[in-house]
């Protein structure tokens, strides 16, 4: 068994490890939370919309492996396994850093998909009963109205005139043919809707970093562990 300093830094390692494994449980509890509240929004990115939270539940179960790996190898002074750790802490790392610059690289990419789409279903509104309570909710929870501006909606009603949702009133009792603007949202659901997914990436990168410094600091860990017990195996 190590001793000394090397006793030190295989408890450090245990305990940066739980927290890695309590992060991969939020990141699994966020990915399903986006999956049952907001599905039906980030469906307006299209395929990368419905591959968010089954990215997510991926990712958290991954890292929950990864930090039962960390925690268990640490304790048993396992080699290997403290070795296999630190590969895929690594491999991770460089993931998680491709990942972050395609979504940079991509962002404006985003919005784009996100106007189309947006603009498809505002176009299937009056033709099918789950485009318009989706469309309804939307302009309702995000206090929105239109893809661009409640203006949008004049081409679909072919006169000055928006739905109900687009009323700042819950009960829908506002004058809408024509509209009121200031008893309308006026704001595009686009921009909303964006800014909300920008808010929650601000959140996410901000945990992302964390971890990354949790995932570094576990490396740097599991180097040195590495090091005391290949250092006993010698001396024994």
């Amino acid at each position: 068994m190590v001793e000394g300093g090397a006793k030190c830094i295989k408890y450090l390692m245990f305990f940066f490890n739980f927290i890695f494994f309590l992060s991969g449980i939020a990141i699994i509890i966020g990915g399903a939370l986006v999956f049952t509240q907001y599905n039906d929004y980030v469906k307006f990115t299209k395929s990368l919309g419905e591959a968010i939270p089954i990215f997510l539940l991926v990712v958290g179960v991954f890292v929950v492996c990864t930090g039962f790996l960390g925690c268990w190898g640490s304790i048993r002074e396992n080699y290997c396994m403290v070795a296999m750790f630190a590969v895929i802490i690594v491999i991770l790392l460089l993931a998680e850093l491709g990942g972050g610059i395609a979504g940079y690289v991509l962002r404006d990419d985003i919005k784009s998909t996100i106007e189309d789409s947006m603009n498809e279903t505002l176009d299937e509104y009056f033709k099918n009963n789950a485009t318009k309570t989706l469309l309804d909710n939307l302009q309702q929870d995000f206090k929105c109205c239109g893809v661009d501006s409640y203006k949008d909606w004049y081409q679909e009603y072919k006169r000055d005139e928006v739905p109900k949702s687009c009323c700042k009133n819950e009960t829908g009792t506002c004058p809408v043919d024509p509209p009121v603007e200031k008893d309308i949202y006026t704001k595009g659901c686009l921009d909303a809707l964006y800014d909300f997914l920008e808010k929650n990436i601000v959140v996410i990168a901000g945990i992302a970093i964390a971890i990354a410094v949790v995932q570094i600091f576990g490396v740097v860990c599991a180097c040195c562990l590495m090091r005391s017990i290949k250092s006993e195996y010698e001396v024994v």
